[in-house]
This record gives C-alpha cells, sequence and structure tokens, in this order.
C-alpha cells in the first residue's frame, strides 16, 4: 500500500470514535422526508470546527459545505444523504431508535458520520487541495427526490467559479462483507416508476355477477398479462422488473365492488426501455379491461432514474480502493441493482461514481443477512473507517492531493 494511503486510512481510524458516536446520534433520533430539523442540527454541529463554507436548502434541511484548498482548481462533490425510512426497528441495540416507527434501515446515518468523517481529514490536508470540495448532505433520497431540489437550489455551481466538475457517493450494504468496495461502471442502478391501475366496473350483488362488470377477475388477468408482457416482449439483455406491490378491490364476501386498484413499480436499466416499459403498462391494463367492455384508469407516478456511473470513474474508485484496502477489498460487480438512488441525478450532470460499501457483521454471511430497509438490519461500524478514507482519497486524486 502506498505510504500515503496508509496514512490517510490511519488517520480515518484513529478518527474512528468520533465518526461511530455521530452515526449512533443520528441512528438514535432518525427523519424522515425532505425536512429533518434534528439531523441538520448535527450536522452542522459537526462542520461548525472545520474551515467549511456551509449553507442550508431554502426548501429542504439539506446542507452544503465548501471547503477551499490552499490553490485554485476544479470543484469536486462528495454526497452523503440524511433520511430515514417508516420502519420500526427491531435490531435491539444499545442505540436503537428512540422515534417510534423511524428508523435508519437503510445505513444513511453511516453516510453522514463517513461524509463528516471525510470533511475532518480533508480539512487537515487543505494544503494538498487545488480547488474546492463540495459536502452534498441530502435529505429525502428515499423517494422524495432530494437531490433534484438541491441541484434545482444550484448546488453544481455553489462555487460560481469553478462549477462541480466530479462527484462521488458510497452507500452501505449488508450485501457484501465487511470493508469491501463494489462498484462498476455503467448502468449501477435501475430507474424506479411507480404507477396505478384503476378499473372501472360496475358493482353489483354477488350472486347476481352477469347483472354486474366484476373488476376483480380483469384486474387478476392484468396481473398475469403483465408479467407475460415482461417475459415475451423485453430484451433479456436491456432488463425490466414490473411488480404489482397492491392489489385491492372490495369491502365484503357478497358485493361486487365497482372498480379495482392495482399499484406496481417499474424497475429499468435504460431511458428506452423505461418510456417503452411505462407504455406498455398501460397498454396492457387499458386493453384488457376494454376486453371485458370495461375501462381502465393509469396513472405514472415519476421516479429516479437510471444511476449510471462514468467508466473511468468506476474504473479510477476500484483502483483507489485496492490501494487503500487491499486488492481483496475492491471488486467490480459483474452485474447493476435494481433497486434505484435519487444520486441519479448529480450523475446526469457531471461525471462521477456511486459505490458499494460493504458493512455485513462478521458473524453474518451476506447471502442471508437481514438487508437495507430491513427492521433487523445491522451494519458493521468497523467499516466505516475505511469508507472515510475512500471519500476523501477521492477528492485529493482528484484535485491534485
Amino acid at each position: 500500500m502506498p505510504a500515503d494511503a496508509t496514512a490517510l486510512l490511519a488517520a480515518a481510524r484513529a478518527d474512528a470514535d468520533r465518526t461511530v458516536d455521530l452515526r449512533r446520534r443520528l441512528h438514535r433520533r432518525p427523519e424522515v422526508g425532505l425536512h429533518l430539523p434534528e439531523t441538520q442540527a448535527a450536522v452542522l454541529e459537526a462542520f461548525a470546527d472545520l474551515p467549511v463554507e456551509v449553507t442550508t436548502g431554502r426548501s429542504t434541511s439539506s446542507v452544503v459545505g465548501v471547503l477551499r484548498g490552499a490553490r485554485p482548481g476544479p470543484t469536486y462533490l462528495l454526497r452523503g444523504d440524511m433520511d430515514a425510512l417508516p420502519v420500526q426497528e427491531d435490531t435491539g441495540l444499545d442505540f436503537a431508535s428512540e422515534v417510534p416507527g423511524v428508523m435508519h434501515a437503510c445505513g444513511h446515518d453511516t453516510h453522514v458520520a463517513m461524509l463528516l468523517g471525510a470533511a475532518r481529514l480533508l480539512a487537515e490536508r487543505r494544503d494538498a487541495l487545488a480547488g474546492q470540495v463540495v459536502f452534498m448532505v441530502q435529505p429525502g433520497e428515499e423517494g422524495f427526490h432530494g437531490a433534484r431540489h438541491m441541484l434545482d437550489e444550484g448546488l453544481v455551481d455553489v462555487v460560481p467559479e469553478a462549477p462541480v466538475s466530479g462527484a462521488f457517493a458510497l452507500h452501505v450494504s449488508t450485501m457484501w462483507r465487511s470493508g469491501t468496495v463494489n462498484v462498476r461502471g455503467g448502468a449501477m442502478m435501475a430507474s424506479a416508476d411507480q404507477w396505478t391501475l384503476v378499473v372501472h366496473g360496475r358493482g353489483g350483488h354477488a350472486s347476481t355477477p352477469h347483472l354486474a362488470a366484476d373488476p376483480v377477475p380483469v384486474a387478476a388477468e392484468i396481473v398475469l398479462a403483465l408479467q407475460s408482457m415482461v417475459t415475451r416482449r423485453v430484451d433479456v439483455f436491456d432488463p425490466a422488473v414490473v411488480t404489482v406491490g397492491r392489489l385491492e378491490a372490495g369491502t365484503t364476501d357478497n358485493i361486487i365492488p365497482a372498480t379495482a386498484l392495482l399499484h406496481g413499480t417499474i424497475r429499468t436499466l435504460s431511458p428506452e426501455r423505461r418510456a417503452d416499459v411505462l407504455a406498455a403498462v398501460q397498454r396492457v391494463g387499458e386493453h384488457v379491461a376494454r376486453a371485458h367492455d370495461m375501462t381502465a384508469e393509469f396513472v405514472r407516478i415519476e421516479g429516479y432514474p437510471v444511476t449510471v456511473n462514468d467508466a473511468g470513474v468506476a474504473a479510477q474508485v476500484t483502483a483507489t480502493a485496492s490501494a487503500l484496502l487491499g486488492e481483496d477489498r475492491s471488486s467490480v460487480m459483474p452485474v447493476p441493482l435494481m433497486g434505484a438512488e435519487d444520486f441519479s441525478y448529480v450523475l446526469e450532470q457531471v461525471p462521477g461514481a456511486m459505490a458499494f460499501l460493504g458493512a455485513c457483521p462478521p458473524e453474518l454471511d451476506p447471502e442471508t443477512a437481514p438487508g437495507n430497509h430491513s427492521n433487523l438490519v445491522r451494519f458493521d461500524e468497523d467499516a466505516l473507517p475505511a469508507g472515510v478514507a475512500l471519500y476523501a482519497q477521492m477528492a485529493l486524486q482528484a484535485l491534485g492531493g
């Protein structure tokens, strides 16, 4: 391992107590959505002793910090998201959530803690920086489009003389062993759109279905038709996932309802497939309903675009992680994940990458450990210094350190 990489990782490990302390404070007091006053206050407190220019969002609880290097140069962005999920924690941790029904089940508390740890390391190394580091601390990643709000408020141009020209983010996961870095160029995560279909029939008595227009079997037929549409119409090398997660109709056993509701999600890995499948879901729903002399009303709720890593930056992440952590702890993902991320909005505007930091507790198997969004998920805090050092090293390399 190069001497500078050894020193950076050693510094991150020496500062691990502060990183873990912030992570646990955030974990105890999770907040959901775009407005996170307690979390924002903790972030501002952590920035207070650093030579960082801090601004807060106008429409959300976002925080942006700018660390200026010793010499002029480009601007590099590091992202950490800070919102939690509406999940009741059941981990038994002694720092478990104190907020009923809310939990940091996706590890965003670790992201913020690692980002602030990297800010401390970079502040100590300002003389090595030719340019600026932007620390993007965002709310509302879990379906609230927090990154888009920050971009709309001028995130890329927060340093007017040197707009953001590169970006990097980390996401913890129990899918990989602790302290490993996993990334790929190109499509990294999927787009995610929600949709609803309301089948409009005609209600009546359950004993005389011929006098009604029963939407329930039509809804069931649509569910099956959608699965056939995916397997028969979608190229397996440009895949899609269509899931009906909610099917709702009726109030009791002897009444045929007037409507049936289907609510689902679409995941794709290219803009072209995304548009094609959205249109196909609408077409299938409307035409199956029409075949039974009914109508179907389709509504799309736009979600996140495909998360696309710049190939060169992804390769740099792999090489940097190898230098920092060892070659056995850096790997290229063979396929994307079909989850979604709103860091995709940032990567649409500037070249960059998002990588996964393995944080599976060592006593668990990554293949069976509770995963992100589980009320039982636990992350290995021993992995956090690796993330801190990787954040810092990516910025140092981008800015000539």
